[in-house]
């Protein structure tokens, strides 16, 4: 049975680090569902947040083949319940005047943020859980999506401890 997992990825920042990472998934056949890379703390080095549907047994195979690329420092798979974790919508809406109080209340309910108000459109900043920002856009949707960006999964442990405090594929390179 297929589950999602998300996998939290220590790199060394390194040309090309992303291209033999994302071939790795490719030439296995796994499917990223979301794919999330950004400059962590520490200079030299990045973090990619890996959304990937697969079996337990697929997960861990995934982490080991990650952890034989040279620029991979940490493999982390995040567990539900251990873990914070949200996205980012932006989305441009249709705003015609009659309708924008009603659009601004939405944006109000889920905690969202007008970031962009043209003559005929706003644009909409949501953050927050998968479930939340998809709630948001089939809710936003009734009005007109003209154009969307949405980022991929970004994670974090909950608690003190740091990615390169836990997890499996510890594998020293720090």
């Amino acid at each position: 049975m297929s589950n999602t997992a998300t996998l939290s990825v220590l790199v060394q920042d390194s040309s090309g680090v992303l291209s033999r990472i994302a071939g790795l998934f490719a030439r296995r056949a796994y499917n990223l569902e979301s794919l999330s890379v950004g400059p962590t703390e520490r200079p030299g080095y990045s973090r990619i947040t890996l959304v990937v549907l697969a079996d337990s047994a697929a997960v861990e195979q995934i982490a080991k083949q990650l952890n034989k690329l040279v620029e991979v420092v940490k493999v982390t798979e995040m567990v539900s319940g251990q873990t914070i974790r949200r996205e980012l919508v932006l989305v441009k809406v249709k705003a015609i005047a009659a309708e924008r109080s009603e659009i601004l209340a939405l944006v109000d309910t889920f905690r969202g943020k007008v970031v962009d108000v043209a003559v005929d459109s706003l644009t909409i900043e949501v953050t927050g859980k998968r479930s939340k920002v998809q709630a948001f856009l089939e809710m936003i949707s009734a009005y007109g999506i003209k154009e969307l960006a949405r980022s991929g999964q970004v994670a974090l442990g909950r608690g003190s401890k740091t990615i390169t405090d836990r997890g499996r594929g510890d594998s020293g390179k720090l």
